[in-house]
């Protein structure tokens, strides 16, 4: 039973980090809000930004190392919930930086085995440049100039303030993070031709390696450990409707690539480790006239992709948000 148990847990603190920290499609962009940049990314306008939200995430299976569908046994229910919370500030007229963390609720019940815990998750520190002065958003082609896309350049810290499996902890139910440290650099392209929004992030990062000497509460012989290298990519499509009073209802579809490399155990690789993803989203937002206020809504299913992911659980999950934008 500890072998099916702790199978699940590296696999739900990725979950934390990846769904909150790098691929939140909806929140306000290089226009004046309800586009598809990445989350915590202010409006150009904007000297400050504070989000808050809140995700459920249920497991549904997942796939293997030779990506093959696997399911849970019968009467599992595993689900995952997380308050998130994040502040964006603006340096200079190019330059932003902020912060981002949850708060995440394990509730699983697995192989007869029932577990309820909670504890903070991972954190997120960035900073990002604009390449641009000028707004990027148009309603019409006038010009070669008009189609030049708004560039984001950033670089971003992933903070290991959760629980993970080299802390004291019973089993991988108790886990809330995954205790590495990782620096990310990020480009975020992003074309706003109204109604229609196109954009494109890339993230790629690697870790730093650690000394562990503890595994899920137990000591163990040290060894030094560094997670594989990862890149992530996202591709969003946008339609924005405006209401009478201009107010904006904005319609997202994502589609997400992730991949992480094999681990390394003293210099080793670790062929047990790494996994790829590829993931569907949808996304609504409003946005009022102002575009100070932004709530959003999206939705991950767990569609099923034999081959095309590896060593990954499948899951459904929403997310809820609201962002304030104070100019």
């Amino acid at each position: 039973m500890r072998t099916a148990i702790t199978r699940l847990g590296p696999f739900g603190a990725l979950l934390v980090l990846f769904l909150f920290a790098d691929t939140a499609p909806v929140h306000a962009g290089s226009c004046c809000g309800g586009g598809t940049a990445a989350a915590l990314l202010m409006p150009k306008s904007a000297k400050l930004l504070l989000a808050g939200g809140a995700d459920l995430e249920k497991y549904a299976g997942y796939y293997d190392r030779g990506g093959r569908y696997l399911s849970d046994p019968p009467g599992s229910d595993l689900q995952q919930y997380r308050l998130n919370g994040g502040i964006a500030y603006r340096l200079a007229s190019r330059w932003q930086v902020a912060l981002a963390g949850n708060y995440v609720f394990n509730a699983n019940t697995y192989s007869g085995l029932s577990s309820r815990t909670n504890g903070p998750g991972d954190s997120m520190a960035s900073v990002t440049y604009e390449a641009f002065d000028a707004i990027k958003c148009v309603w019409k082609v006038r010009s070669l100039n008009d189609l030049v896309p708004a560039v984001y350049l950033g670089a971003q810290a992933l903070l290991p303030t959760g629980i993970s499996p080299y802390d004291d902890v019973k089993s991988s139910f108790d886990i809330t993070g995954r205790g590495f440290y990782r620096a990310d650099a990020k480009m975020i392209l992003e074309k706003t031709i109204y109604p229609f929004t196109l954009a494109v992030t890339l993230i790629y990062g690697t870790h730093a390696a650690r000394p562990v000497n503890r595994d899920y509460g137990t000591y163990v012989e040290p060894y030094r450990k560094r997670l594989g290298d990862r890149l992530q990519t996202m591709f969003g499509v946008s339609y924005s409707y405006f209401t009478d009073t201009m107010a904006s209802i904005t319609a997202t579809v994502t589609y997400t690539y992730l991949n992480e490399a094999n681990a390394t155990i003293n210099g080793r690789e670790d062929v047990t480790s790494g996994f790829h993803r590829n993931m569907l989203g949808v996304a609504l937002a409003f946005a009022n006239a102002e575009r100070n206020l932004i709530y959003t809504a999206s939705y991950s299913p767990a569609v099923s992709m034999p081959e095309l992911q590896r060593n990954f659980p499948t899951t459904h999950a929403i997310s809820l948000g609201v962002t304030y934008v104070l100019r």
